[in-house]
């Protein structure tokens, strides 16, 4: 099938790459010049582990390819999926001017039918708008269909190749019969393809998006009462996610979310109800408590250093919003960084993949360190945003001799209780009880 994805940020290239690996031909289109030849020459503008096999194969075998030219991508193109950025807007509602503007386009120059997919993550109603603005000027018949990805970052060729299900929103039976012909590679194991109706498939993405984010609040919500009335976070996660009705994941308690979907989605499910009048009261407390939680350290922080942290050496681990991942976005490290800065103190960091993008915002406002260890020496203490595999099991001993204080701060509960205690650290972690050694 020939298949054009116009779009190769995050999930037009995942997209774009794995339809190719299903033996495909496949044109990425992308307005940005500097990008499109940085593709050309095999060089992948993101992280995401195992994107770089399945496109250096593609590439090399000639399925998948990149232009800037919107025309010569979807030349022949059976399918063209909508994978463009809807950046939110101050009120949250996601901005659709990068999506109708390629609908008009595609307009103007579509000369056989062709199946228009948004795989964006849109509003309600976007895919009658996008219709609507290609049959202004369109001359020959076209569906537009919703698709929306449920790529989680870190493991989206799997999420991508091994579906849990395949959401589309169509009321054409001839579009219909294309997505099935498109995703039956994918879904030979059984995992359904489920049809529904536009509107639906729309709002399924934000619904999605909106319980999780609504899951890991209020397991946050559960850590902040425990270190209260004395209770284990992690303990009660065990006894309630064995409950096949609650499921055991989205159920670690931490710093908050954080994000290119969750944040987005959440504000964007608001002002969705916002404009029809309903009021989705239990979106707000998530916003409200997530917003609160990013910064649950800090007080810890300032209580221990008896509110003055100037000219206190900070160690970070972990700058990425969740592991496996470059991507920085409302990253719960970036908004404790900037406080501790202002704070005077003075910061070393480390994480396995984000370090680059986090240096085009803070500069040299940190110290960037090419080892966890490295951004240990000398400092007064530890806060861990990430669960990056390689912070969970450090050689304290080594910690030990690099630290002045023998304290870690930990936003993602990576260490037990009792270890932190017989090593004699001061430990703190959220929903738990604080270690002081005896």
């Amino acid at each position: 099938m020939k298949i054009a994805v116009v779009g190769t940020g995050y999930v037009g290239l995942v997209t774009g790459t794995c339809f190719a690996e299903t033996g495909n031909q496949v044109t990425c289109v992308d307005i940005d010049v500097r990008k499109v030849e940085r593709l050309q020459k095999g060089d992948i503008p993101i992280y995401e582990p195992g994107l770089d096999v399945l496109f250096d194969r593609n590439v090399a075998e000639g399925r998948l390819v990149f232009t800037t030219n919107l025309a010569e991508g979807i030349k022949d193109a059976e399918v063209i999926f909508l994978a463009l950025p809807t950046p939110p807007g101050e009120d949250g509602s996601a901005d659709l001017k990068y999506i109708l503007k390629v609908a008009d386009d595609l307009g103007h120059i579509l000369d056989k039918y062709a199946v228009i997919i948004d795989k964006s993550t849109v509003p309600v109603g976007t895919a009658e708008k996008v219709n609507a603005a290609i049959a202004a000027n369109a001359k020959v018949k076209f569906d537009v269909v919703s698709n929306p990805e449920f790529l989680r970052e870190g493991v989206a060729v799997e999420d991508f190749m091994k579906p849990d299900r395949v959401v589309v929103g169509t009321s054409s039976e001839k579009a219909k019969k294309v997505m099935e012909k498109l995703y039956a590679p994918l879904v030979r194991q059984g995992n359904p393809v489920i049809f529904m109706d536009e509107r639906s498939a729309e709002m399924t993405k934000y619904a999605a998006n909106s319980f999780l984010a609504m899951k890991i609040t209020f397991m946050n919500e559960i850590a902040n009462l425990c270190e209260k009335v004395g209770a284990n976070v992690d303990d009660i996660r065990r006894g309630i996610g064995t409950d096949s009705r609650i499921g055991k994941r989205f159920l670690f308690a931490g710093i908050g979310y954080g994000g290119s979907c969750f944040p987005k989605d959440v504000q964007a499910l608001a002002k969705t109800s916002k404009d029809y009048n309903y009021d989705f009261r239990i979106l707000q407390s998530v916003m409200d408590v997530n917003d609160d939680q990013k910064k649950k350290l800090l007080p810890m922080v300032d209580s221990y250093f008896g509110g003055n942290l100037k000219d206190k050496t900070i160690a970070v681990w972990g700058l990425a919003f969740k592991p496996y991942t470059d991507d920085i976005r409302e990253a719960p490290a970036l908004e404790n960084i900037n406080a501790l800065l202002e704070a005077g103190a003075k910061v070393t960091v480390y994480d396995p993949e984000a370090m680059t993008n986090v240096k085009q915002i803070l500069g040299d406002k940190v110290t960037f360190c090419h080892t966890p260890y490295a951004a240990l020496d000398d400092a007064d203490a530890l806060m861990i945003f990430t669960e990056w595999p390689q912070f969970r099991t450090p050689e304290f001993e080594k910690m030990s001799r690099l630290l002045k204080n023998k304290v870690v701060f930990d936003g993602r509960n990576l260490y037990e209780l009792g270890t932190m205690r017989e090593m004699g650290y001061t430990y703190f972690s959220i929903g738990r009880e604080k270690v002081v050694p005896a």
